[in-house]
């Protein structure tokens, strides 16, 4: 598959190993992410000629729209776009939580994500091509905590069925992967660096990887282009669904 993809939270996670699948599969990658040094780190490993690294905060839509302007010829057409970039923060019941976390995560989860789709746009009906927004089973199942979090990820799925249903007649196809428990830097980052809470939460879980979440993004972009998964809801065998709460007295 010899196409460009453009990936979102490139740095760490699920961004990094579809960065590292879509290369192994002969594509371009466009990876983008906060952290130069770890772009860097990607580019030496991977090549120059297969990824380009832009460094931007999703929350800034200028530096985005000046680090997009700035790809070079081989990487400027994009064919299939992933984003991934998002973060949870804080899990304090909604009574206690910080709305500073609230901000950045509706910043960085849906603010952020619907203006890189809206910049690739027409470049993507061009090319008739694939968008790939990461959601979570968090905006389709409520749990304690979830609050913002949850409610930006139901955004993510429900712009990603009316993108789709707008793209019609296009070619465009659109899917919205949601995972569930992924052992990655999430935990780790919601806490705010608390890698004690992220190893009790993932303790004999058996939780899925991001290299799991990788290969299914990976497949969606491959499926013939007449085929269109809307969404692919994924948990590991260990993880299902809680019963509802119920207070007394």
């Amino acid at each position: 598959m010899s196409r460009t993809v453009f990936i979102t939270g490139a740095t760490s996670g699920f961004g990094l190993a579809a960065t590292r699948r879509f290369v192994a599969a002969g594509c371009r990658v466009v990876a983008t992410g906060r952290r130069a040094d770890r772009l860097d780190a990607l580019v030496q490993m991977l090549g120059a000629d297969k990824v380009h690294p832009l460094v931007f905060d999703m929350r800034d839509s200028a530096a985005m729209d000046e680090a997009i302007a700035s790809l070079p010829e081989p990487f400027a057409g994009i064919d299939v776009l992933v984003n991934n970039a998002g973060l949870a923060l804080g899990t304090a019941p909604a009574n206690h939580a910080s709305l500073d976390d609230w901000k950045v995560m509706i910043d960085t989860n849906i603010t952020g994500l619907v203006t890189l789709t809206h910049r690739l746009l027409p470049t993507l009906v061009e090319r008739r091509g694939v968008i790939i927004n990461v959601s979570s089973v968090a905006g389709v199942y409520p749990y304690p905590g979830g609050n913002v979090y949850g409610g930006t990820k139901a955004f993510v799925s429900q712009f990603s069925l009316n993108l789709r249903s707008d793209l019609h007649g296009t070619g465009v196809r659109v899917t919205t992967i949601e995972p569930g428990m992924a052992e990655t830097e999430f935990t780790v980052v919601r806490t705010h660096g608390n890698q004690a809470a992220s190893d009790a939460l993932y303790k004999d879980a058996n939780p899925m990887s991001a290299e799991d979440i990788a290969e299914q993004i990976y497949y969606v972009a491959s499926l013939p282009p007449h085929l269109n998964i809307n969404r692919l809801e994924i948990m590991p065998v260990t993880q299902s669904f809680a019963g509802f709460q119920v207070h007394r007295g």
